[in-house]
């Protein structure tokens, strides 16, 4: 099972990049959520989402074990967050776009990035919990600030 698992939690070899293996997880994602979120409509987002963040819990504690306490490889909580940064929001993220869709996920990227790295609480205590809980939490918690400055910024400039 650990063999799997580090494989799963390292996002198939992303989190071995030798220079910023967390930030390349985020891209990689978001150009993956460039590619598959025009065709979902939300309920298979929030599925995929949902589906997606459980497994990288369940990947993430025997990575850990193998690799390390949170270690820099395993980038697969980075991924979930990401999911987590545009589930649902108007124009991404399962909902109906058009254009502004790749402004969306530059700038899901750059403040999922930030709020990832400054961790403001709750953050920064989520991932002092043990396992693979602690290694995701933190990240599902900067995408839920990410989810929440989008729809804000999407409210104040409507298009």
């Amino acid at each position: 099972m650990r063999r799997p698992a580090v494989l799963v939690a390292t996002c198939f070899g992303v989190g071995y990049l030798p220079i910023a293996p967390a930030t390349w997880a985020s891209a990689f994602t978001a150009v993956l959520l460039g590619l598959i979120a025009p065709h979902l409509t939300l309920l298979p987002f929030v599925a995929i989402t949902v589906l997606l963040t459980a497994g990288a819990v369940l990947a993430s504690g025997p990575a850990e074990r193998v690799l390390g306490h949170d270690a820099h490889p395993i980038v697969i909580d980075e991924v979930a967050g990401m999911f987590v940064a545009v589930c649902g929001v108007p124009g991404i993220g399962g909902q109906p776009g058009g254009t502004r869709a790749l402004a969306l996920l530059a700038a899901a990227f750059a403040l999922f990035r930030f709020f990832d790295i400054v961790k403001p609480p709750p953050v920064h205590q989520a991932q002092r919990l043990p396992g693979g809980f602690g290694i995701v939490l933190d990240d599902v918690l900067a995408g839920v600030y990410v989810n929440l400055v989008l729809r804000v910024a999407l409210g104040l400039w409507p298009s």
